[in-house]
């Protein structure tokens, strides 16, 4: 059972003139049926990241344990991929919740998941780069 309410809300796609973004919620089986996905991506997604990856995985979870070793990293490193979370702030009053960040892919997989956890680092949003997705040799 899902506690979460609106689960779509945080599966989505959008584009602007520099990047791609894909809300978190998504699975690449999801990814991969959506129309509006780039189909480039698409070809990345069933050529490289279905062998190191359960296509049932959602983005969040995928990007939250993405390990340095592996080559899905490599991949989403030459896309130059970024990941917006939202991160607890240990705070006094009136400013602890939540903030939002950015991260590179390279500063992401650097905090271990022991150490998201801790800083109550949420994964919500994946951000492509058009130009590296363009210049990328399928």
């Amino acid at each position: 059972m899902n506690n979460i309410v609106n689960e779509n809300d945080f599966k989505y796609y959008m584009q602007d003139i520099e990047r791609y973004y894909f809300g978190a919620r998504y699975n690449y089986s999801e990814l991969l049926n959506n129309e509006m996905v780039p189909f480039k991506f698409k070809t990345i997604i069933s050529k490289y990241i279905k062998d190191e990856v359960d296509l049932d995985t959602t983005l969040e979870s995928h990007l939250f344990y993405l390990d340095r070793e592996k080559f899905d990293y490599r991949l989403y490193k030459q896309l130059r991929a970024r990941v917006r979370c939202s991160q607890y702030k240990k705070a006094a009053f009136p400013e602890k919740g939540f903030k939002e960040k950015v991260y590179t892919i390279e500063q992401l997989s650097a905090i271990t998941p022991d150490e998201k956890v801790e800083q109550g680092i949420i994964v919500r949003e994946l951000i492509i780069s058009k130009l590296a997705l363009f210049g990328f040799s399928v």
